[in-house]
């Protein structure tokens, strides 16, 4: 084999140009291939994008994606390392928009959609009315759906059925519910009747308990919008801002075994961790509900209403990143800018009110005074309006006063009703929040749900109560 110094000239030059090929990669900093093929890096799962155009209700800003913010005039920087898809802060009563990231990104609702199912079915039925349960009642319940453990053949009052609802998300209690109202189909084409009246135009619902099934989406926005709605009834700010209440269980026994006519209970608790508090979270101050989600395609959403120095904030956050208490997290952080902000930020956008006011609004007004009285009448939708919500509480001839007062000079929606100091909550007929502080309910874990696609914490989980699976009529969904 010839050497180096016998080899042929051509030979040399061509080894002579490899090694200046190498000597320049090696000075640039760079390496040498030999053209051996290499995979392409491999990519992760591609990460949902909103629209580039979306809905302009509340203002054209709201279309826009990402981040809307007004930063001047000394306004604080928006909390760092928000992950949620969507996310909203609002005064509560006047409907100013203060930062919004894609507010009308459509998307799954998981059990915040149970708000527009309160605002729709709530009002039809006194506290005290009893039903008692059949089995077809429970029929069509998803597979893995969140329950507090209602039982057939077992009576409840509907006071029982809404603190179910709102403390346990019970899809066993919304089903009741539906039944009692003619049927899931005539309680779906009514909460889309509402959703319409209330310009919340990107609902679309399937099913009343926020269940993942296609087509059913919302939005921050809209769900903003429900929370305002239903925070004008009296019902629905007691059930949203209980801590913890007792639910009705089986008929205790006699000692041959046979049912007496007394009745046991187990204790529910709230499972918004800004009302109730985890291990690793404490209670949001001055927080009074509003409703918390997760199923596998919506992830973790909330909306929350909390009072402070005066001022009252609705916040809603959809799909942050995984991560246990991760939702109320982001949801404390953007109440407490909403407070540092509120005083300077100059709003984004607002909360529109229901079609039916904007219709009487835009009606000729023969006088000034006549005006007047239709904007207040507006401005206090409720039957059970009393006044301001505040969290110390006022009197109510007081505060009906002062709700014309704002209703017609600011064109508020005033938000009736005592909120308690702490943000304890509200818990009806004389329950009493003993050892809120201390319990916690792991079976309503915000950051899994079993794959199943159904809501999560059990009723058997963490509450005390009868374990009882969706069976009988269950529909079943591939995970996802």
């Amino acid at each position: 084999m010839p050497t180096s110094q016998t080899a042929p000239p051509a030979r040399r030059a061509l080894r002579h140009r490899i090694l200046a090929v190498t000597a320049t990669a090696v000075l640039l900093g760079g390496t040498l291939t030999t053209g051996v093929a290499t995979a392409a890096p491999e990519r992760g799962p591609k990460v949902p994008q909103p629209p580039a155009r979306m809905s302009t209700v509340g203002g054209d800003r709201l279309g826009l994606p990402g981040t809307q913010v007004d930063l001047s005039g000394g306004v604080p920087a928006l909390p760092a390392k928000l992950t949620a898809r969507s996310w909203v802060v609002a005064d509560a009563e006047t409907g100013d928009i203060l930062a919004a990231h894609n507010a009308h990104w459509q998307l799954a609702p998981a059990s915040t959609l149970k708000m527009l199912f309160a605002d729709a079915v709530l009002p039809r039925f006194p506290s005290t009315e009893q039903h008692v349960v059949a089995a077809s009642d429970l029929n069509g319940m998803g597979d893995g759906s969140s329950l507090v453990g209602i039982q057939e053949n077992q009576g409840y009052s509907v006071r029982d059925l809404w603190l179910g609802v709102f403390l346990r998300s019970g899809n066993d209690a919304v089903h009741v519910l539906a039944a009692m109202n003619g049927g899931v189909p005539k309680t779906v084409a009514d909460m889309n009747a509402l959703a319409k009246e209330l310009q919340a135009n990107d609902t679309h619902v399937v099913t009343p308990d926020g269940y993942d099934e296609p087509g059913q989406h919302s939005s921050a926005y809209d769900l903003t919008l429900f929370a305002r709605q239903g925070l004008q009834n009296a019902d629905f700010r007691a059930y949203c801002s209980t801590v913890v209440a007792q639910f009705p269980g089986d008929y205790k026994k006699d000692k041959n075994g046979k049912p007496t006519k007394v009745r046991d209970s187990f204790q529910i608790q709230n499972t918004d961790r800004l009302l109730s508090g985890d291990y690793d979270l404490k209670r949001y101050p001055g927080i009074a509900g509003v409703k918390n989600g997760n199923t596998t395609n919506a992830g973790a959403t909330y909306t929350g209403v909390a009072e402070r120095g005066g001022r009252k904030l609705l916040v809603t956050v959809m799909n942050p990143a995984p991560g246990h208490n991760n939702v109320y997290r982001e949801a404390g952080a953007l109440l407490d800018w909403g407070f540092a902000a509120d005083a300077t930020a100059k709003p984004v956008g607002t909360l529109v009110p229901p079609l039916s006011q904007v219709k009487a609004s835009a009606s000729p007004v023969p006088t000034s005074s006549a005006a007047k009285r239709i904007d207040a009448s507006t401005s206090t939708s409720s039957s059970s309006s009393s006044g301001l919500w505040t969290a110390a509480g006022i009197t109510a001839g007081t505060a009906l006063l002062l709700a014309v007062v704002i209703a017609v000079i600011r064109r508020r929606r005033p938000l009736p009703g005592i909120v308690p100091d702490g943000g304890t909550g509200i818990v009806p007929d004389g329950e009493t929040d003993a050892g809120a502080d201390d319990e916690t309910d792991a079976g309503a874990d915000d950051g899994a749900d079993g794959g199943t696609g159904g809501e999560t914490g059990g009723g058997s989980e963490g509450s005390g109560g009868p374990s009882r699976r969706a069976g009988r009529g269950t529909r079943r969904r591939k995970r996802g």
